[in-house]
């Protein structure tokens, strides 16, 4: 790399600076502090605009806690019961009244893959269910937590993907099949388009593991728009987030006033490169993270009703809880988008082709609580109304059987949910057929669920330009109206 020393006049050129900069965290800080200050490009050959950081209209909400359970959640046995199985358990779907409620070829299915689904024979409900709360909605027995919270919550129950394979977690995350190149996620967008709540906590931060296909967020909005990774470990929260050979913090902030009178000195010198200023701003906000970041995972202050709430002391929920703790902590503390992971690894832990109800019944034990939990203690602080909270997954699993006792991938008809920020609680959006085959009314793409969170935040996605980057209007979705308060 050749290295090009600037002018008075000059600002130094983008990759040198980085170079000279160096890696690790205190980089990812610098790359957030340059994008808010316009330095960085979105992309090497294209002049970049940035955002203001505002929204466009009046916001509903402020920030998105993004639960994602990877694999593909049963709808069946979850969130939109099907007592219709138990009736034509046995039977070919072909056999049934719902072989033809939609014309697959709309659906962009493979039309081999569907004749094959029509011969399968289906299997009944592997779990009970009833109705919850004062709305009445049924739920399936695995989730009794979340059905004491269903009056805050509105369930989408008409949701349609295109990819069949777990390339749909990009697809959700996206809204662009993962076949079609790399497309940032709504966690990016909101990112890109919002200015920090607090400039002493990363704004989009994932927690738990994420598969290779779906490790990135910004893509063409560059590297400064992924989510930040944190551990729920106050010791060793941050990759590179810790001082070098044991450096005190005493030490660590004589090192940063250093740094920060040097680059103030050489800003003398060039006074007109704006990468100097964000330079010395990043070495403080690097800084205030390795601070911040442990304080807001550790719970030493919190009551053991909360620890309880969450089930923080009980094995099967202490790990998926402690994730939904740290989770209200730093909405509390300003962060602006969370994404939380479940069960990544291989296909996903909700990936259940066979042992459906042990697989589920184990699944929803670990999150059901801890989910409740969090929506509970967001509303009793008074910060659900300005968090939307979604559970997400990457498609249903099919009305028929797979081998004696699974489920295979559908991505035809399944739910969602929704709490929080100016949504709905207590209401049902959308359906799907008597068999849970198709989602037949109110039928949403992925995209919806984005251009709904989207709104809520005062956003409108057509206003996040990155100039040659033409979005398909499907990538943009449609705000669903009917689901917002």
């Amino acid at each position: 790399m050749q290295y090009t020393q600037p002018s008075p006049n000059r600002s130094l050129p983008r990759r040198a600076f980085l170079a000279d900069f160096g890696l690790g965290f205190t980089g990812l800080a610098l790359g957030a502090m340059l994008a808010r200050e316009g330095v960085l490009k979105a992309n090497e050959h294209e002049a970049w605009k940035p955002p203001n950081g505002q929204p466009h209209f009046a916001p509903k909400a402020k920030s998105v806690v993004w639960l994602f359970m990877n694999g593909g959640v049963s709808h069946a046995e979850s969130f939109d019961p099907k007592p219709v199985m138990n009736k034509y358990a046995g039977k070919s779907i072909s056999e049934t009244p719902y072989a033809d409620t939609q014309d697959p070829k709309r659906l962009n299915r493979r039309e081999v893959a569907f004749n094959v689904e029509l011969r399968q024979k289906i299997l009944p409900l592997q779990i009970g269910f009833r109705k919850y709360g004062e709305s009445g909605i049924e739920l399936s027995d695995w989730v009794p937590h979340m059905g004491s919270c269903i009056d805050d919550i509105c369930v989408l129950r008409s949701m349609w993907t295109t990819d069949d394979n777990h390339g749909a977690q990009t697809q959700f995350h996206s809204g662009r099949h993962m076949l079609d190149g790399e497309f940032p996620t709504l966690g990016a967008w909101v990112h890109y388009g919002l200015g920090s709540l607090n400039d002493n906590l990363p704004q989009f931060i994932s927690i738990g593991n994420r598969e290779y296909w779906n490790i990135k967020d910004g893509h063409y909005l560059g590297p400064t728009h992924d989510a930040v990774p944190i551990q729920i470990d106050p010791d060793n929260p941050l990759d590179f987030g810790k001082p070098a050979n044991g450096q005190s913090i005493d030490e660590q902030q004589l090192g940063f006033e250093l740094a920060g009178r040097l680059n103030r000195l050489k800003s003398i010198e060039y006074p007109n490169d704006p990468a100097l200023l964000a330079r010395i701003k990043a070495y403080e906000l690097a800084f205030h993270m390795q601070m911040s970041v442990p304080e807001s995972l550790g719970f030493q202050s919190e009551t053991q009703t909360t620890l309880d709430m969450y089930g923080i002391n009980d094995p099967a929920t202490q790990a998926f809880g402690s994730q939904m703790l740290a989770t209200r902590r730093l909405i509390e503390r300003g962060v602006r988008f969370i994404q939380v992971q479940h069960g990544a690894g291989g296909a996903g832990k909700w990936d259940a082709h066979g042992g459906l109800k042990a697989n589920h019944s184990a699944n929803f034990k670990a999150v059901d609580k801890p989910i409740a939990g969090l929506l509970r203690d967001l509303k009793q602080r008074g910060l659900l109304d300005s968090t939307i909270v979604i559970f997400a997954t990457e498609f249903g699993r099919t009305p028929a059987s797979q081998g004696t006792d699974g489920r295979d991938h559908h991505p035809y008809g399944f739910s969602v949910w929704m709490a929080g920020g100016g949504i709905k609680g207590g209401i049902i959006h959308g359906a799907t057929d008597d068999i849970g085959f198709h989602a037949v009314e109110n039928r949403h793409y992925v995209t919806d669920i984005h251009a709904t969170i989207l709104k809520q935040l005062g956003l409108d996605s057509r206003k996040l330009e990155i100039p040659g980057r033409k979005r398909l209007d499907i990538d943009h979705g449609m705000p669903i109206e009917e689901i917002i308060a």
